[in-house]
């Protein structure tokens, strides 16, 4: 299931960018997990799409044969390693977990290299953050998705994190729970808190019919 109408949107609407590159896994915790990057290319436009890189960085980086071939796997394979050691890590946490420690390391591996090419750019007149790099780094995006997901490991804002009520089916999506209450826990009524009311219905009337007949 697809919770966005794009597929190179997805994600979105977590309220934090690591949480967001999470949750381009859709069924996370399910055993039929559905990888909605389904390569390099469409790793640059979500990233585009999300803020990361902008249009002229973005059309600076590799595409066609290039981006298919050796840079685009070795890319996707950290992108894919640092993808999970994110959800695992916010996931971990919500559940009351311990940490793991080779997700740690994934984590501040891209942590590292991203700090080590940080900068203050100066674009249109406002400040941004932004990379000492060139079109010959193709993981620059994966930088500020590790900066983000450390930023809010580290924060109180952790307390917010929460993973979608919809175990049953695995949904896996991971959100900031800024309402007033505090009491979300779907990822969104339109999709697990429907299925869940259908199934408390399905159940109900199930039950009620076998009082019936008792």
């Amino acid at each position: 299931m697809a919770k966005d109408s794009s597929v190179l949107d997805h994600g979105s609407g977590s309220g934090a960018l690591s949480l967001d590159f999470a949750n381009t896994i859709d069924w996370h915790a399910s055993a039929h997990p559905k990888d909605t990057l389904r390569g390099y290319s469409d790793l640059v436009e979500w990233s585009r799409r999300r803020g990361i890189l902008t249009s002229r960085e973005a059309a600076e980086l590799p595409t066609g044969a290039e981006a298919q071939g050796k840079v685009g796997v070795e890319v996707m394979a950290e992108a894919a390693r640092l993808r999970e050691a994110i959800y695992r890590l916010f996931s971990n946490a919500w559940h009351g977990r311990v940490a793991r420690e080779e997700d740690l390391e994934t984590l501040n591996r891209n942590l590292s290299k991203g700090m080590s090419m940080a900068r203050v750019a100066l674009e249109e007149g406002s400040f941004r953050w932004g990379w000492k790099c060139d079109k010959r780094t193709p993981d620059m995006m994966l930088w500020p998705i590790a900066r983000n997901a450390a930023e809010l490991l580290t924060s109180e804002r952790i307390q917010q994190v929460k993973e979608c009520a919809n175990e049953e089916e695995g949904c896996g999506w991971l959100f900031l729970d800024t309402s007033r209450s505090g009491n979300r826990v779907w990822c969104s009524m339109t999709s697990c808190g429907n299925r869940a009311k259908f199934r408390a219905f399905y159940a109900r009337r199930k039950n009620q019919s076998l009082e019936a007949k008792s």
